[in-house]
């Protein structure tokens, strides 16, 4: 049966009403707002031009610094991450995949139970956890005489990026295995069966048939992951408070001072900005490499 255009319009027009109420017209207003000299307290004051980006790409002012900072931060923090939560959940869905199905359902209930958790129960559990004075592991440690002294896990680098690390991925790795579980249920079994023919192993066949078949899941796992990595915000600000001194400060939490503290929404929503460009560059090289890898 043939569709009206007029009624597969119809369809469509809900969703563009919702993309224009809420990604639209905001990301307009807040380029507007980029624009200009803003505060809560006055209003639009003066139109500033690209003066407030100046402000954070080029000089010596305060907001260039916040934002480096911030960015250097958030960086580190997609680096320590990102790796663990596309491989290790991959790794993880190989061998939930590999178990017998009378257990292998409560294996993904396990593992993706933690991704039902919000972030304020995340973070309450991990500073009682890892506190340096009194902290549940700190005690358990000592106790087992693998420590003589506690170890100050959310007061000292490097260990205040375990603690972050650690919390992010069990936070949210069960999230990513899901997907790829998802993804290895749909490959069709004859094509293992033929490989056990010819006499294909474990780990010819993850090369050659298991990988292959779930790249597409792989990269968008990818992209999603490194998106929302240099979106954190809610370990930073819950477990570390941006600290030690401002070592672990996201570019969030800079453009949420600036604004709110700071009382300098122009300038906070320039740096909103640069940091979705910026995010929008990572998205665009990983499609890039993506659609290289493809070809070859």
């Amino acid at each position: 049966m043939k569709v009206k255009k007029s009624t597969a319009f119809a369809f469509v027009v809900p969703f563009l009403v919702f993309f224009a109420a809420f990604w639209v017209m905001p990301f307009v207003y807040g380029l507007y707002i980029s624009l200009h000299k803003y505060s809560f307290a006055v209003g639009r004051q003066e139109f500033a031009g690209l003066k407030n980006y100046a402000r954070i790409l080029v000089g010596d002012s305060i907001h260039k610094e916040a934002f480096c900072l911030g960015m250097g931060n958030t960086i580190k923090f997609v680096i320590c991450t990102v790796p663990i939560l596309v491989l290790g959940s991959l790794a993880l869905a190989l061998i939930v995949n590999e178990l017998p199905e009378k257990i292998k359902k409560y294996y993904r209930a396990i593992y993706f139970a933690s991704y039902s958790v919000s972030v304020t129960a995340v973070a309450s559990t991990f500073v009682w956890l890892m506190k340096g004075n009194g902290g549940y592991l700190n005690n358990l440690m000592i106790k087992m005489g693998l420590i003589d002294s506690p170890i100050y896990w959310l007061e000292k680098e490097p260990f205040v990026w375990i603690t972050l690390t650690v919390a992010t991925i069990w936070w949210t790795v069960g999230y990513n295995m899901m997907l790829y579980i998802s993804a290895l249920n749909e490959i069709d079994e004859q094509m293992y069966e033929a490989a056990r023919v010819d006499g294909g192993g474990y780990w010819k066949t993850l090369i050659y048939i298991t990988l292959p078949n779930i790249k597409s899941t792989f990269y968008f796992i990818l992209m999603t992951t490194v998106i929302a990595s240099f979106n954190v915000y809610g370990q930073t600000r819950l477990i570390t408070q941006g600290g030690p001194g401002e070592s672990t400060k996201s570019v969030i939490m800079v453009i949420n001072s600036t604004i709110l503290t700071n009382n300098n929404l122009g300038i906070g929503t320039a740096m909103a900005i640069l940091m979705g460009l910026v995010i929008l560059l990572c998205t665009l090289g990983q499609n890039w490499l993506t659609r290289e890898r493809e070809n070859l």
